[in-house]
């Protein structure tokens, strides 16, 4: 895996999120990796963790409504729009096998809904998968013009709430572990990760000769999660050093090497890093955050021994909340809660942050 996989002279491998021609075996004789890929058909109603049920079968009518709204919509990246397009197709199975003949996307309703919560609820099936999975309904029920099919939070459904901080999980990709990765374009999406606080599809996609807008990165909707383009600034002479190396190996294209997808090329990155003790690299992004919080306030965040709100003068909790949601656009988020992960929790007392807001 050390050799360079820029010279690769396979075929292109074309990933198309939506069908597409069945792929062959994938891998790099580079990479001394052979990966079987699973027929690649959106409709094919299997979801990860769950048991591989992709016996041939004929389409559903509420299956082939929910397929012409998915054609009509190639909203972010495609191992996003693959995923959604799974598991609504999936959920289409559930309901015909809940006794639930739906012909068409329009006849949903709320009732539907709470009974794919409770069947899924039946079967264990973990509050965090059932939260991803409503938000697939949500983006459908948008699309096809029922924004009021779903409620908004997820608490209306009994679910557990998402556990904000768990301690600090901040990594740094440090020259001891890059040194246990062999494989150069691995490395510098690594580095990527640790100093824009890229998710590692957002890493590997990246062309900086077409992100690089001078003063900040323009991260492309297909490239992100959800497809929510972003922009995230450059600052520092690291960073820009980082950039034309990325550069020079990439040219004008990505650390994903010519002729391989994305899909195949991400087993690489997994297995290099597990080999560096890196896992799936997500702690990269909680140093990135932790030091642009400092660099915003003048001050550690919490998960670093900093003072949490209800400690602060309103003027400093001014200066927390506006570095929290500045912080928050550039991981690529909405909203300031999700900063608790990655910074430790705003308010040491869940009590004093309500009689705060009062």
């Amino acid at each position: 895996m050390g050799r360079d996989l820029a010279n690769n002279t396979q075929q292109p491998s074309h990933h198309c999120p939506i069908g597409g021609p069945r792929r062959r075996r994938s891998g790099h004789p580079a990479s001394g990796i052979t990966l079987p890929l699973k027929e690649h058909h959106p409709f094919n109603p299997t979801i990860p963790g769950e048991p591989d049920r992709r016996e041939a079968r004929p389409m559903t009518p509420l299956a082939f409504s929910i397929r012409r709204v998915i054609l009509a919509n190639h909203d972010g990246a495609y191992a996003t729009q693959d995923n959604r397009a799974r598991g609504l197709a999936a959920m289409a199975d559930e309901l015909k096998a809940l006794g639930y003949g739906l012909k068409d996307v329009k006849n949903l309703k709320p009732a539907h809904v709470n009974a794919l919560v409770a069947h899924w609820k039946r079967h264990d099936i973990r509050d965090a998968t059932i939260r991803n999975r409503l938000g697939w309904v949500r983006w459908l029920a948008i699309k096809a013009g029922k924004p009021g099919l779903i409620p908004a939070s997820n608490s209306a459904f009994g679910l557990a709430s998402r556990t904000p901080y768990q301690g600090n999980r901040a990594r740094s990709a440090d020259a001891d572990t890059l040194a246990r990765v062999s494989n150069e374009r691995i490395r510098l999406a690594l580095r990527l990760q640790e100093a824009f606080g890229l998710r590692r599809e957002e890493a590997l996609k990246l062309r900086p000769r077409l992100a690089d807008k001078g003063d900040w990165l323009q991260l492309k909707a297909s490239w992100c999660k959800g497809g929510r383009a972003r922009s995230v600034p450059i600052l520092s002479d690291t960073q820009r050093q980082l950039l034309r190396e990325v550069a020079a190996v990439t040219g004008d294209g990505s650390l994903i090497p010519m002729g391989w997808s994305y899909r195949a090329f991400l087993q690489v990155y997994k297995a290099a890093t597990r080999a560096g003790g890196l896992g799936k690299a997500h702690g990269l992004r909680h140093s990135y955050a932790q030091r642009r919080y400092e660099a915003l306030t003048g001050a550690p965040c919490p998960a670093c021994g900093g003072r949490t709100a209800d400690a602060m003068s309103i003027a400093d909790r001014f200066i927390d909340q506006e570095a929290r949601l500045t912080i928050s656009a550039e991981l690529g988020h909405g909203r300031i809660e999700v900063t608790d992960t990655y910074l430790g929790r705003r308010w040491a007392s869940g009590h004093f942050r309500k009689a705060a807001a009062s």
